[in-house]
Order: C-alpha cells, then sequence, then structure tokens
C-alpha cells in the first residue's frame, strides 16, 4: 500500500521534505556531523564533489575521497534531530519514491558520527578519540517506537537503580554500535566508551549558570556506575539516538567523538577543533583501509 502523503512528504523536485535529497544524491557510506560549517571540514579533504545542498540545519555534500564515494550530512544537535535525518535517510533508499511504496530489497547503509564529547572520568584526557561501543540514551526517542528487542533492559535496570533515577525524567534505553564498523575503526589510537546522550548541554549535563538542577550528583553517579566492569564514560547528544533508529532501520551505525572537555578534572582542550579535525582525518582514512 502507497504511503500517504502526509507521511512521506516529498518537496516539487521529488527530493526528501527536510533533507532536501533525492536517491541519487546519497552515498552508501554516510559521515554525520552535528555542526553544518562542519562538513565542510570533512569534505575539504576530497578529491572531487559532485553534489552539495543546503536546508535549514541540514547540509549534505557527496563526493569522493581517495576513490570511495561518501556522503557528509550535518544533523544539528540533539536526538529529535537524528529522528528526521534517519528516517529520512532510510526513506531515499528503501522507499520507492514513485509509487511511494518500501522496496522488497532493502538497503544497508553506513553511517559515522563524528562529534564533540566531554569525558566525565579522569583517566580519560581531553584530546582522546572515544568510541561510543554502547550509549545511553536519556531522551525519549527510542520509547516511541517498538524497540525493547534492540534494547539492553538489563543495563537500563541497573542504570536506573544505581543512580536513583528521577521517575519523572525518561526512563533510560540502552543500545550498542554496529560492531563490524566498531572492528574497523578501533585502534590503538581510541579509547572505547559507553556513552551518555542527553537532551540538553546545561541543566541535562550538570552544569550550572544561573538555574538549579534537580540532581546536582547525577553526573558524579554516572561515572560511578558499574555494569559488569563497564563505566559511563562521556556525555554528548546524539549517539543512543543514532544506534537505535539506525539498529531498527536495519543500518550500521558508530560514533566517533573527539574529547574536547574533561568534566571530572574541569579541562577543556585549548584546540578543540584540532582535535576535531584530526578525528575527521583519522576517520577517512579507516574508511578506505
Amino acid at each position: 500500500m502507497p504511503i500517504k502523503d502526509s507521511e512521506l512528504i516529498l518537496n516539487p523536485d521529488g527530493s526528501i521534505y527536510h533533507l532536501n535529497l533525492r536517491p541519487e544524491h546519497l552515498a552508501d557510506t554516510i559521515i554525520t556531523v552535528g555542526d553544518p560549517d562542519r562538513v565542510q571540514s570533512v569534505t575539504k579533504h576530497f578529491d572531487t564533489i559532485e553534489f552539495t545542498t543546503k536546508k535549514r540545519e541540514f547540509h549534505t555534500q557527496t563526493g569522493t575521497y581517495k576513490g570511495k564515494r561518501l556522503t557528509v550530512i550535518s544533523t544539528g544537535i540533539g536526538t529529535d534531530n537524528i529522528d528526521i535525518v534517519f528516517n529520512e535517510l532510510d526513506a531515499l533508499v528503501n522507499i520507492d519514491f514513485n509509487t511511494r511504496e518500501i522496496k522488497k530489497e532493502l538497503t544497508t547503509l553506513k553511517i559515522i558520527r563524528i562529534g564533540t564529547s566531554g569525558s566525565i572520568q579522569e583517566a580519560i584526557p581531553i584530546d582522546a578519540f572515544l568510541i561510543s561501543e554502547y550509549a545511553a540514551g536519556f531522551d525519549s526517542l527510542l520509547h516511541f517506537y517498538k524497540s525493547e528487542h534492540i534494547q539492553h533492559l538489563d543495563i537500563s535496570k541497573a542504570l536506573v537503580q544505581q543512580t536513583n533515577w528521577f521517575n519523572k525524567k525518561s526512563e533510560p534505553y540502552v543500545v550498542t554500535c554496529d560492531s563490524d564498523l566498531f572492528q574497523q575503526l578501533n585502534s590503538s589510537q581510541t579509547v572505547k566508551g559507553f556513552t551518555a546522550t542527553n537532551v540538553g548541554f546545561y541543566g541535562p549535563q550538570g552544569r550550572v549558570l544561573r538555574l538549579p538542577i534537580q540532581d546536582h550528583a547525577l553526573n558524579d553517579k554516572l561515572a560511578s556506575f558499574d555494569y559488569k566492569g563497564m563505566a559511563i564514560t562521556n556525555l554528548e547528544m546524539e549517539t543512543a539516538g543514532i544506534y537505535g533508529i539506525a539498529k531498527l532501520l536495519g543500518h550500521k551505525a558508530l560514533s566517533m567523538n573527539a574529547i574536547i572537555a574533561n568534566r571530572a578534572t574541569g579541562e577543556f582542550s585549548p584546540d578543540p577543533k584540532a582535535v576535531v579535525d584530526n578525528l575527521i582525518i583519522y576517520t577517512l582514512n579507516k574508511l578506505i583501509a
């Protein structure tokens, strides 16, 4: 049965509504970044750029790096934007825009996030490269989908118990990265991590400017969390949503984090741009290895 116009929204030129992309514009390996300006920071290393578009915070360029076709797209900040971007990326490859029906043969995308993050473990220094093996979502995104079969409910339960989780907050969900991508991008230059995905940058990550927060000890509780030897390592705002939606749709996803702050020591990288640029080059070269 064709998908209704109100559900699959296409622009007059046949592109998907928010991303402004048509299927031919998309490579099967995609790098996501939060900041629209960071798209250019990735594609400046490309040999060629074949396509560029911008709409709202969603900026996209597709080209080749050392012969490999890649798409780079900015998502903006937060898992609400991840819901838009990942559903529309999937629609581009797995829904026929002419018939508005799901294709019989589905395509699996490889999607790698390159973003910034703050460590909550003193032993993980600023300027490190951290790969998120696990992610805990403190937003509610995955609870809107039939998703318990991809969640690690035992870890979520332990997290709620050990942190004395405030019951008016969304119940945490825990998901994992794609193991094949993890093996491809992991090395002696990276740190394996368990990432907490927060719904905001200030209060939800324990920052206090003028507003008092509900649980001033939450970051300490997260840092001391222990599940069979696993500890939460860092805070950011997209990874859990990326892993959850990608896994539900049958795509492979991995989050690469440039650690530019250490919340335990109060340090901030003296040159965060250089850290991100180094992570970009590392990731690009791993993708063609």
